[in-house]
């Protein structure tokens, strides 16, 4: 599933971050991610979506757990964004169902985090 929008430039160094951070500091909010790369406005965390996006395009091309699913909302029950689920139910990693989300969802949270 390619797109013809440029690759983001923050994608690896949120892979690594995300692949480094203890256990203890996961998940994290989008915020804190940008704060930890030193990003300032605008856009701030546009742009983590957008490298999460790829990310999440990157894992499934390679049949990864989503490293994305390691960063929430800092609203919510420690839940990622809509697009998230957006995007995981496009790249046919999540059923389109969003009463199955949830569940799903710390599905992959776990086994990101023990792909790391």
């Amino acid at each position: 599933m390619s797109h013809p929008h440029a690759t983001s430039p923050l994608a690896a160094p949120i892979r690594a971050l995300l692949t480094q951070a203890p256990a203890s500091a996961l998940p994290m909010t989008y915020q804190q991610v940008a704060n930890t790369l030193g990003l300032t406005p605008p856009r701030t965390i546009a742009r983590v979506a957008q490298a999460l996006e790829q990310l999440m395009e990157e894992d499934v091309a390679a049949g990864r757990p989503m490293i994305a699913a390691l960063v929430i909302s800092r609203r919510g029950e420690d839940l990622p964004a809509n697009g998230f689920f957006e995007k995981a139910v496009a790249l046919g990693r999540f059923p389109s169902a969003p009463a199955q989300h949830s569940a799903r969802y710390a599905e992959e949270r776990e086994q990101a985090l023990r792909a790391r």
